[in-house]
């Protein structure tokens, strides 16, 4: 089977005609095809895309298109200029290639579907080209995607933010948690009201008010600007970050009482003590397992404020919003008698944000609240795969494509 007869059943082109096909070496291996316009064939404004009478033709341009048993393809074109009516004299539009890009769009969407697999870098080497012809193919991706995606029927978004780099620079990512339909949905600079105010200046007010269901952590602005532009959904605050807080009080009652113990010449009961007393029972190693058991019999201010985390646990087996509200205060009132200060501050913080705590069950069979956490998790691991972007517009470009879930136009033919 010849290359031409290859070329016309994944990639043909109307009005083009595959030439004569060679394989040449300067200075490396690669297949050359000659590409012509058809006889009577007119070109195409690339301005206004409709046909125009030709011009002049300029010298043969080269077009890299999807290598082809590790050897590269390249298109061979002689572009023609049209004298357009409307536009003036432009150079013609081409089907494999957009704009004065010298990489086919078949290419850039191989290059993009491997970039969801492989670091930039790595497709870079693999497929021998270089990192700016990845990155400028996930972003034509990215930008057909974010243009031709579905927006209607979201019901429910959950908001976080991610480190973007050292000095407190966020960006805030806002997801659709839908169960149907799980993705990014939108990226703000900063960690700001103004920003999430972005967020639904973008979403529009039409889309706001059939939300159902808003996911977030305890950040105040995030509160307030929730409840200001989609005040008719429920506000599910996050379990993770609520579980999060018993983490930070727990160390400091830990590290305070190993400096008491070391002051007073006692032995370091406590010492490697922290991954024990912050992983779930169920996640400890059998050795684990019993160092706890024998840390747990001692009467020790870490080990109290331990087990009124573990206490707490038992929260989310209620199914009942009443009967979890029941438990939620017996919790508090007894974390307040307990005279551990950094336990009586979360018991304070559970208090004040009580009824959206209790949103968690309202919720419940709706919606999964790990589900952001989750994608801030791919989120971290896309930053690190990127592997040299500079700038946060590249690093917006990387987690549309990864969690994005973008739409793709349907090809003649999906080479990877």
């Amino acid at each position: 089977m010849q290359i031409k007869t290859i070329l016309n059943r994944v990639q043909k082109h109307t009005s083009f005609v595959y030439e004569t096909v060679r394989l040449v070496e300067h200075p490396w291996l690669a297949i050359e095809v000659e590409v012509r316009p058809r006889a009577n064939a007119r070109a195409m404004c690339s301005q206004c895309g409709r046909p125009a009478p030709g011009y002049d033709t300029l010298a043969p341009r080269r077009f890299v298109f999807v290598p082809l048993w590790h050897i590269p393809v390249v298109f061979l074109y002689a572009m023609r200029r049209v004298a357009c009516p409307r536009c003036g004299v432009k150079v013609e539009a081409v089907p494999w290639a957009t704009g004065k890009h010298r990489v086919t769009d078949a290419y850039a969407w191989f290059l993009a579907g491997w970039a969801k697999r492989l670091s930039w870098q790595e497709v870079a080497v693999v497929f021998q080209t270089s990192w700016d012809s990845v990155y400028r193919s996930v972003r034509m991706a990215v930008e057909w995607g974010l243009a031709h995606r579905d927006l209607t029927g979201i019901e429910a978004i959950g908001i976080d933010e991610i480190a973007r780099r050292r000095g407190h620079r966020y960006l805030t990512l806002v997801y659709q948690i839908d169960r149907h339909c799980k993705r990014l949905l939108w990226i703000g600079r900063e960690r700001k009201a103004e920003t999430l105010h972005g967020f639904f200046d973008w979403f529009g007010d039409a889309r706001s008010a059939v939300l159902r269901f808003v996911c977030s952590d305890m950040w105040k602005p995030y509160l307030k600007v929730v409840a200001e532009r989609a005040g008719q959904a429920v506000h599910v605050l996050d379990r993770f970050h609520i579980m999060s807080h018993f983490g930070k009080a727990i160390d400091k009652v830990r590290a305070e009482e190993a400096r008491k113990l070391a002051a007073e010449g006692q032995a370091p009961v406590l010492k490697r003590s922290r991954w024990l007393l912050l992983k779930r029972p169920e996640h400890l190693t059998d050795a684990q397992s019993e160092r706890l058991a024998e840390l747990v019999r001692r009467n020790l201010r870490t080990v109290r404020a331990y087990l009124l985390k573990e206490d707490f646990q038992a929260l989310w087996g209620y199914v009942s919003a009443y009967w979890a509200g029941r438990f939620l205060d017996r919790w508090c009132t007894r974390t307040m008698r307990s005279r551990l200060d950094p336990m009586k501050q979360v018991a304070r913080m559970v208090r004040t944000h009580r009824e959206l705590i209790l949103n968690w069950f309202r919720a419940r069979g709706e919606l999964s609240n790990a589900i952001v956490e989750g994608f801030n998790g791919k989120a971290r691991v896309t930053t690190k795969k990127t592997f040299g972007y500079r700038t946060c517009e590249v690093l917006e470009v990387a987690l549309y494509h990864t969690l994005g879930d973008l739409p793709e136009p349907e090809l003649t033919h999906r080479f990877c």
